[in-house]
């Protein structure tokens, strides 16, 4: 069964008190070699048959308008999985 990916990360310009909190943690566990961290979100929607361009064109709907907050989050990635 095919599984299309999508990918919602928050707008660069916000800031990301998630994010700065795992690279807080990750300074305290003396792990290196990272400048910064930012969390976002991923839906895995499965698709029942073949995943047409159709399918394809719903899915980046429904990612834009349900599964992201357009005034503070980016689609950053559709992708399909088989």
């Amino acid at each position: 069964m095919p599984t299309i990916v999508v990918d919602v990360m928050p707008k660069a310009e916000l800031l990301d008190p998630q994010g700065k909190a795992v690279a807080g943690a990750f300074a305290r566990l003396g792990v290196e070699g990272f400048s910064g961290v930012r969390i976002g979100k991923r839906f895995e929607l499965a698709v029942e048959g073949e995943v047409t361009d159709e399918v394809l064109a719903t899915a980046r709907q429904v990612a834009d308008d349900i599964l992201s907050n357009s005034v503070i989050e980016d689609v950053v990635g559709i992708d399909v999985v088989d």
